[in-house]
């Protein structure tokens, strides 16, 4: 019998490795349109979401008392998950992977300005260093205007708003509904893409297209089981596992070798994520003590 702890690792690890392979997946299916790639991505995603629902809301699961911020959170993912899926088909996957992790230096800066929350100096040098790594992983890509590069920045700042928007709905909204109405509008997105030539895919091919929303739906669903069983503090490093992956697949698959400036820069916003992170967890505990303790 596993305790609390290992099953919050137990569903970390599995949510990373299933973010990880939705990613090969996506970088491989270049030959197909982005729209058709998002269809699968919304459709297939609201699969694992329909058991979670229960049995008192199916008649009016979709209720909700804040629809403006579900409107703005959607928004903000969609920008974030396009731009992820663009540049996953035209950089290297260690490198948007290594991008992505900064997205926690976002965040930061947007609570300032959304949350009204106090930034203190340890904070703020660990934004410093992690815009530091961003540089020496993009600077190669900036000197050579491949502005591809862009793309993870953008995804990041997506990424950002929905953590916030997701802090202030969690408050009342239950997570199954947070995210039907996200999967519920990466699919009427790909609609919009119908102008494009749609490409039928092969038995395996649409196999593998439907396993992106699954994979991607059942991953966060883990995210949260990992959350719930175990401290987030505790779990939440076997994230960066995901660039260890990154660079076992793009070797193998697609012959990618990380470059030096890629590596450092990576550990560079790693350390900068995990500052920033470990300084909210003492804080939170710092505030929850009281005087006489």
């Amino acid at each position: 019998m596993l305790s609390k702890n290992q099953l919050g690792f137990f569903y970390m690890f599995i949510s990373v490795c299933a973010f990880s392979l939705m990613d090969v997946i996506v970088k491989w299916s270049d030959d197909y349109p982005v729209g058709q790639v998002l269809f699968f991505r919304g459709f297939c995603g609201i699969i694992p979401i329909l058991f979670l629902i229960p049995n008192d809301r199916y008649k009016d699961f979709y209720k909700t008392t804040r629809p403006f911020l579900h409107l703005k959170r959607c928004l903000a993912g969609l920008i974030a998950l396009v731009s992820i899926f663009v540049a996953l088909r035209n950089l290297p996957l260690a490198t948007v992977v290594s991008i992505s992790f900064a997205a926690p230096i976002f965040i930061t800066i947007f609570s300032i300005f959304l949350l009204k929350e106090k930034v203190g100096i340890y904070r703020w040098l660990a934004v410093l260093v992690g815009f530091v790594g961003i540089i020496f992983i993009t600077e190669p890509g900036f000197s050579s205007l491949n502005l591809y590069y862009i793309y993870p920045l953008i995804f990041c700042l997506g990424l950002s708003y929905v953590a916030i928007a997701i802090r202030k709905l969690s408050s009342t909204e239950p997570a199954w509904l947070i995210s039907f109405f996200f999967s519920f509008s990466i699919m009427l997105l790909s609609f919009l893409s119908f102008y494009q030539e749609w490409i039928m895919p092969s038995f395996l091919d649409l196999f593998l297209l439907s396993m992106v929303g699954i994979l991607g739906g059942t991953a966060n669903l883990w995210l949260s089981q990992s959350y719930k069983y175990s401290e987030v503090s505790l779990v939440s490093p076997l994230k960066y596992l995901a660039l260890v992956f990154a660079i076992i697949f793009g070797y193998f698959i697609w012959n990618e070798i990380p470059t030096f400036k890629t590596l450092l820069g990576a550990s560079l916003v790693i350390f900068s994520s995990i500052v920033i992170f470990r300084r909210e967890i003492y804080l939170k505990k710092k505030l929850s003590v009281s005087p006489h303790e």
